[in-house]
């Protein structure tokens, strides 16, 4: 793909600003958009979606990530607390985003709760929104 086509947003600091300011640069550079591909690490898929569909709900939304196990991502970043307090930060965000208007709302098990729950009592929360704590 040469480099003259590929549009680039390097702005964005969060999910929803991601969305929000490429969605500017497509409308710049006058794209019509039906659909897009979203592509994220596996466990930021659900929040990826359930923001671009409240951000963007005008098109069809799909999301994808690299097939990385657990181990093989970790290994990537070099920091398993680090991983798994990231981890803990999406629920968070998917269950309290939908009442700030970031997200739409989505139903989360009970059992992702209870893990959500434990895994902060256990001290994984360098990642949450501090706000929303409660």
């Amino acid at each position: 793909m040469p480099d003259a086509v590929i549009l680039v947003e390097p702005n964005a600091t969060n999910t929803g600003q991601n969305i929000e300011l490429s969605q500017k640069v497509l409308q710049d550079a006058r794209v019509a958009v039906g659909s897009v591909l979203l592509i994220s690490m596996r466990y930021r898929e659900l929040r990826a979606f359930v923001t671009c569909a409240k951000q963007w709900a005008e098109v069809s939304v799909l999301c994808s990530s690299a097939p990385l196990a657990y181990r093989e991502y970790v290994a990537t970043i070099g920091d398993e607390k680090l991983v798994v307090d990231d981890l803990v930060g999406d629920p968070q965000r998917i269950m309290e985003y939908p009442a700030t208007g970031y997200a739409v709302p989505q139903d989360i098990p009970g059992d992702v709760v209870s893990a959500y729950h434990r895994l902060v009592a256990a001290g994984f929360t360098s990642r949450l929104v501090v706000d929303a704590v409660n």
